[in-house]
């Protein structure tokens, strides 16, 4: 297969400063992206493998640059730097422009958050077969959810009133339809879905599933400091995990 890894990431940052080049446990929290796409690179030398960097940042194409890895630098266009700018036509234009400046068509175009920083090896494996059954437009990854809101969320109206976001008349969460969270860790595109200009809700869609402690969404200074509690227990006990770990870090002393 021609696999196309896209990595996505701002300069700017509303709820942790400059997350996406911070360091996550004594490495940049960009380099354990990196590591899990280069120790599943290794893996499967059967496919070519093309990795590209999206960012107005010019900290994470130093971080970048200074690595020997072949990783593409994509200067984000202006139009796609707002906060409120779809993630998808980021992917878009970065699989458009690596498209033209290799003459390559890829078969699947796969990106890979950098706030999820422990990912694995088997978590890509996993999305990459799901993939090749052939019948999904994306396929991305999901944990179970904690909350339903057939149950237990609530939105509140406004004259103060709260309500179970879906109406039901379950007492139990057991009787309500189980839940999952999309947790932006992994998502694969076919080529020919990114080039319709189609949004993801008209898609036909997959899941895998993956370990929910792992990828917590970093939206703040808490999340950031709770998480690198559960990385590193998780570093101590799951040999997959550590095998990011160890790579990033010797991706960070190259």
């Amino acid at each position: 297969m021609n696999i196309l890894f896209t990595v996505c990431g701002r300069a700017g940052s509303k709820g942790i400063k400059g997350k996406n080049f911070r360091e996550f446990l004594g490495v940049p929290l960009l380099y354990y992206t990196v590591a899990a796409i280069e120790l599943y690179k290794e893996k499967h030398s059967e496919n070519c493998i093309d990795i590209a960097l999206n960012t107005d940042s010019v900290d994470m194409i130093r971080l970048i640059e200074r690595l020997d890895l072949g990783i593409s630098c994509i200067d984000r266009k202006e139009e796609l730097a707002g906060d409120y700018v779809a993630k998808i036509d980021v992917i878009r234009d970065t699989w458009q422009t690596m498209c033209t400046e290799n003459h390559m068509e890829y078969d699947v175009v796969i990106d890979c958050d950098i706030t999820s920083p422990l990912r694995t090896v088997h978590d890509i494996e996993n999305l990459i077969k799901k993939y090749t059954e052939g019948k999904y437009d994306i396929v991305y990854s999901v944990t179970n959810a904690r909350r339903n809101p057939y149950f237990n969320m609530v939105t509140i109206d406004e004259e103060g009133f709260s309500h179970v976001v879906i109406k039901s008349d379950f007492v139990a969460r057991q009787q309500a339809p189980v839940i999952y969270d999309m947790n932006a860790s992994l998502y694969a595109y076919t080529p020919a879905f990114l080039g319709s200009n189609k949004r993801a809700k008209d898609a036909q869609n997959g899941v895998i599933f993956m370990k929910d402690t792992a990828v917590l969404d970093l939206d703040n200074e808490g999340d950031f400091e709770l998480m690198q509690i559960i990385a590193e227990y998780l570093v101590s006990r799951d040999d997959n995990m550590r095998k990011i770990f160890l790579r990033a870090k010797e991706i960070l002393n190259t």
